[in-house]
């Protein structure tokens, strides 16, 4: 990274100027941030501990949780601490750090979604398959290649990112550090710069969402022919929560960087960057347990084994 003896550290946004107002963000951020950690904790222990939700199912439902916890870890600590400390400041190397893991957990994160539809699909459209096809194994593979997906994007956008020459400032205009606001700062055209980074990422993300969306449908064919009442209410139950979490995760994303230039605005682009790196690793846990009775049964057992515990 050639340029890491030019800037030394930038300066993230600030949430507010007074110091009333910085500490409701951090009580804030902190609410939100011990939420995420309780929710996808509980699904991790449940998931651990429970013999009858060792499926491939709640096995992606498990890696899911530890996506989530790793993006939102990535992105609020260090704005808590910025708020609470009345800083801006993040090092060269933080934010490099920064931008790394969140494009690593996001890009994973959709990609595990995108084998949960498959996982989904067999589980409806093929059931006297589904021991054979997704096996231990197979799940392994395919798990290891949803996290080796967001690594490989990672380094290369990470790479590709901070090895330009940075004459604009250090000033970026998030509360955290991401590819869009970095190639603002560039000698080059930030523009041509970010539109050439959509289109190496597009085919990976294209290929999922196409996926997804052709998977659905046929899960949808089958359910509707299904004569069976309960099986239907079944195959929605487990349906349903994956298809809302893949609809927050896209479309807050989709907006937040294909959005119109003439609408752009500091707070709008705030408000929409907390809408897709802060609000569904938090809303994840409860999105999949509300539906999900065997999930939901699993922890009200844990928590009242806690609970006799003590």
């Amino acid at each position: 990274m050639p340029n890491i003896s030019s800037v030394s550290e930038f300066l993230l946004l600030a949430f507010a100027d007074t110091r009333e107002l910085q500490l409701l963000h951090f009580g804030l951020f902190l609410g939100i941030y011990l939420a995420a950690l309780l929710g996808n904790g509980l699904i991790l222990t449940a998931v651990a501990c429970d013999h009858r939700l060792h499926t491939p199912m709640y096995f992606f439902l498990l890696n899911l949780a530890l996506l989530d916890l790793g993006s939102i870890s990535t992105t609020l600590p260090k704005a808590m601490a910025n708020a609470l400390w009345d800083t801006r400041a993040i090092s060269y190397q933080g934010c490099a750090a920064q931008l790394f893991l969140f494009d690593f957990f996001v890009v994973a994160e959709y990609c595990l979604l995108t084998v949960m539809a498959y996982d989904r699909y067999v589980a409806i459209c093929k059931p006297l398959h589904y021991g054979s096809l997704l096996g231990t194994r197979a799940c392994a593979k395919m798990a290891a290649a949803a996290w080796g997906s967001g690594f490989l994007n990672a380094v290369l956008h990470t790479t590709k990112t901070f090895s330009l020459p940075l004459c604009q400032g250090n000033a970026v205009d998030q509360f955290f550090c991401e590819i869009p606001q970095i190639l603002k700062l560039s000698c080059s055209d930030a523009y041509l710069r970010e539109v050439g980074a959509l289109v190496f990422s597009f085919p990976l993300a294209f290929g999922c969402f196409v996926f997804i969306v052709v998977s659905y449908v046929q899960i949808f064919r089958t359910v509707l022919r299904m004569p069976s009442e309960q099986g239907k209410h079944k195959a929605f139950s487990t349906c349903l929560p994956h298809l809302a979490v893949v609809f927050l995760s896209v479309s807050t994303s989709m907006f937040a960087h294909l959005k119109p230039p003439s609408i752009s605005s500091p707070l709008l682009d705030l408000l929409v960057s907390l809408l897709y790196s802060v609000v569904p690793p938090a809303v994840n846990p409860l999105i999949y347990s509300m539906r999900n009775q065997e999930l939901t049964d699993a922890l009200w057992k844990l928590i009242s084994r806690c609970v006799s515990e003590e």
